[in-house]
């Protein structure tokens, strides 16, 4: 008969014989199981080890200096993929600084998956203040996707499985998964931990529109006088590029790109309508909407933005509650883009009638009128720099490199950029997308280089730079093809304004003069230049972009350039009370 101690040492004998795996390693063994090679984020407790493993066990992990810019390089990462970007972050204030990131993926579209350490269930719901203690699941619930926890080593195959479903099914988003301390050191048998691993089976399947809504659309486009075809970023991550070339080509509607849109065509197509945007928004009849939204970037449908001509909207979108959020869709076509426009282009057949000769002669003369009027200002030498002819360099660069990278954010800089960069192939222009949120660039430019292996040229406002600035020892840490361009102008919108009480403080939106922006990049190992005409700006970039290597251009602006929020100033009350 076996005593108590007797069974106890039978016991640890037989666990001696087993192999054994741990929360650590069934986490990496999860992602790797599912093709997420790579992790973003920042070290420290409780999470520091599992960046450790997951090094040592394959996966890529870049360490950056902020959660926040950690998590917008996931976000960003997922558009360029279409898989999740995953952001690893300690908990508390490591989670709060990459939940910012994670809504900006949510309101974007964008699959990410934020995960972060916490603190234990039975501490934070009696409150009893343990380390960085926080209820992290019910803060990030409202401001993501889907949210989930797992609290046993057995459940993290199904936790990352639920994760990575959610995130890019349906209209993709940001999800977090909450993974507290203990969960890491759980042990269990391997050959069963190995059994509870799941891969994601079809993860994001097609959506077919039905057929009745796709008659519908070509109907009511078929009976348009003056049509358009606007192209949002959800059309550049759809990745059917084929289907929306042929149903431009095929339909022969002029088409505006939304800003991540360009380049799914040619910005410089016969029928890109970008240089006559005002135009066809105000004259067209009716409006095609593919991945595109009615917000605040389209003044939601309505207004004068849109003319006094009555408008139909057709909206091809995966959400079905997206349709008549603004105005009314008078052909919703719900389902996956891919799916959707393929059903377009079929249910075309071999004679669809062209637009009228009319309206497409209005819109390339228009077109063609603005970019002449804009040329001799994008050829200028002056010094100091304005932003047309710093821009003017730039867009004559990327033409020659359309395989670049394009990230942009920043006021004017963004703006300008936005008209005036020529884009030339899909998803090689980056920025601050649906919130025109700042300080997305490092963290944009970092992920740009990884997931693509393409060199990248981020455009920077001076004062967007200044959100994410510090990972310019990120990009060269790791000796990342990246050409960061500062336009400098000393200020936010520009550097003249003045403190209107005459007080020893400078006003809110001025910075230090003659700032030397390129030095930061120095102290780092990369290359820093000072570039005060396009002349200068022109060979520098090239320079930074035959050479790979990292490169910040401190291009000096005329203080007095710029204006203030750009183009969207009326959004600024007192600005609204001065027009008044």
């Amino acid at each position: 008969m076996l005593t108590a101690a007797s069974k106890l040492e039978a016991t640890t004998a037989n666990d001696a014989e087993q192999e054994l795996t741990d929360g650590f390693h069934l986490i990496i063994d999860a992602l790797k199981l599912n093709g997420l090679n790579t992790i973003y984020g920042v070290p420290g407790i409780p999470i520091t080890d599992f960046g450790r493993m997951a090094q040592a066990e394959g996966i890529r992990v870049l360490s950056f200096r902020h959660e926040q810019n950690a998590g917008y390089a996931a976000s960003i990462a997922g558009f360029l993929t279409k898989k999740p970007g995953v952001c690893l972050t300690v908990s508390a204030p490591g989670f709060l600084n990459g939940l910012t990131a994670l809504a900006h993926a949510t309101t974007n579209c964008f699959p990410m998956i934020l995960i972060s350490g916490s603190s234990e269930r039975e501490i934070v719901d009696l409150q009893q203040g343990d380390y960085e203690e926080m209820d992290q699941l019910a803060v990030a619930k409202p401001l993501c996707k889907a949210a989930f926890r797992v609290l046993h080593a057995q459940d993290i195959g199904i936790g990352v499985a639920r994760a990575i479903r959610a995130a890019v099914s349906g209209r993709p988003g940001g999800v977090y998964l909450d993974l507290p301390a203990k969960l890491f050191g759980q042990v269990m048998n391997a050959d069963a931990g190995k059994k509870s691993l799941v891969k994601v089976i079809d993860a994001a399947p097609a959506q077919i529109p039905s057929p009745e809504s796709v008659k519908r659309a070509l109907d009511v486009l078929k009976s348009a006088k003056k049509p358009l075809i606007i192209l949002g970023k959800g059309a550049a991550y759809a990745q059917a590029d084929d289907e929306i070339r042929a149903l431009i080509e095929k339909s022969g509607v002029p088409f505006l790109p939304m800003s991540m849109a360009k380049g799914l065509l040619p910005d410089t197509h016969p029928q890109c309508a970008g240089a006559a945007r005002s135009t066809v928004l105000k004259d067209s009849d009716v409006v095609m909407l593919i991945g595109a939204r009615l917000n605040w970037l389209l003044s939601h449908g309505k207004g004068k933005t849109w003319g006094d001509a009555p408008k139909k909207f057709i909206q091809i979108d995966i959400e079905p509650k997206e349709m008549d959020s603004n105005v009314e869709i008078v052909a919703p076509v719900v389902g996956d883009i891919g799916s959707c426009v393929s059903a377009l282009v079929q249910g075309m057949g071999g004679n669809w009638p062209a637009p009228s000769a009319d309206w497409t002669k209005t819109v390339q003369t228009k077109r063609d009128d603005n970019i002449a009027k804009m040329a001799p200002r994008l050829m200028n030498n002056n010094s100091p720099m304005d932003y047309h002819g710093a821009l003017g360099v730039l867009r004559t660069i990327i033409k020659e490199r359309p395989d670049a990278i394009l990230v942009n954010e920043g006021a004017n800089t963004l703006d300008l950029a936005r008209g005036i960069i020529d884009m030339y192939q899909p998803r090689k222009r980056i920025d601050v997308g649906t919130w025109g949120i700042m300080g997305i660039g490092m963290g944009y430019s970092i992920a740009a280089a990884i997931e693509t292996g393409k060199p990248v040229l981020a455009v920077e406002g001076d004062s967007a730079f200044g959100f994410s600035g510090m990972e310019v020892e990120t990009i060269c840490r790791y000796k990342l093809p990246v050409c960061v361009v500062i336009f400098n102008n000393d200020g936010i919108y520009r550097g003249t304004d003045v403190n209107p009480s005459g007080g020893p403080d400078v006003a809110p939106t001025v910075f230090v003069k003659g700032a030397r922006y390129d030095k930061m990049m120095e102290a780092f190992g990369g290359v820093g230049v000072n570039a005060t005409t396009p002349d200068e700006l022109r060979r520098a970039v090239n320079a930074a972009m035959d050479s790979g290597k990292p490169t910040l251009i401190n291009a000096v602006i005329d203080p007095a350039a710029g204006s203030e929020s750009g183009r969207i100033g009326n959004l600024n009350p007192q600005s609204v009370l001065k027009k008044k």
